[in-house]
């Protein structure tokens, strides 16, 4: 695998194993800085929110970075509190300057798995997607949509690591042609300074942020670390050139608090209602 690996996607598009996920990434010079480092570093996976706010500077670094649009897949995101996520998808691609996205997925399953994927499909429909995908959404979620949906998701991205290892809604997913693609695979830092962790990277000669990225990709999943600074933009992609051993993994795999669970989040962990 190489930092150009990818997933094929069950409508036949590719999405790379590894990019950029700009949540908390201030508009503005920090989310343009952020984007513009990781696309020099060779990231070709880009992925925003509308609830991000930062879509216009996501936008702006891609069309400064001299990459070519096609070269790079781009993900946003519907926020589920508007009404209708066609009309919403043409205003983030006006706010990011592109004509089409590569994924638009369902930032969360407020109000339910299945309202508003009508407008999801109108948005494929109008060619203003190539993809549609959901986050944040459990087993039984994504069981509840695929009845109705007449173009099926292509991606479930979700919170996940060796402490949220969700082992039981990645089966699901790959199951039902779902690719899942892992957000805060550090656990928002939190998960770098771990023993385990910790002692991993050190017999392996790499960072402990690495080893997280790594073992998730070993997973099968895409990733998409944040981050704001040079360094670890270039660091986090440093996760191609060594392969966690068995017994590494195993040990990762034991961090696990949700009991590889189907579930997205936890009931305490949701913010929607």
């Amino acid at each position: 695998m190489t930092l150009n690996s990818t997933r094929t996607l069950s409508n036949g598009t590719e999405l790379p194993v590894f990019g950029l996920g700009v949540w908390q990434v201030h508009d503005g010079l920090e989310c343009e800085r952020a984007v513009r480092w990781a696309l020099e570093a060779g990231y070709r996976l880009i992925d925003t929110a509308q609830a991000y706010r930062n879509e216009a500077s996501v936008g702006k670094a891609i069309r400064d970075s001299g990459v070519p649009r096609e070269e790079i897949f781009l993900t946003t995101k519907f926020y589920p509190g508007g009404k209708d996520a066609r009309v919403e998808a043409e205003k983030s691609l006006e706010r990011l300057g592109t004509d089409y996205l590569d994924l638009y997925l369902i930032h969360w399953p407020q109000g339910g798995p299945t309202w508003a994927w009508p407008a999801m499909e109108a948005a494929v429909d109008a060619g203003l997607t190539k993809g549609i995908g959901i986050s944040n959404f459990s087993t039984a979620e994504l069981a509840e949509l695929e009845k109705v949906a007449r173009i099926k998701p292509v991606a479930n991205q979700v919170q996940f690591s060796p402490f949220e290892y969700r082992a039981a809604l990645v089966d699901a997913c790959e199951a039902a042609g779902v690719v899942v693609q892992a957000y805060s695979p550090l656990g928002t830092g939190r998960h770098l300074d771990d023993p385990v962790v910790t002692r991993i990277a050190q017999a392996t000669g790499h960072t402990p942020a690495q080893v997280l990225i790594r073992w998730a990709i070993q997973k099968g999943l895409s990733v998409i670390p944040k981050s704001i600074h040079q360094d670890r933009i270039v660091e986090n992609a440093g996760v191609f050139d060594f392969e966690l051993d068995d017994a590494a993994m195993a040990a990762l795999d034991g961090l696990d608090t949700t009991g590889r669970t189907a579930d997205a989040l936890s009931q305490s962990g949701k913010w929607w209602s």
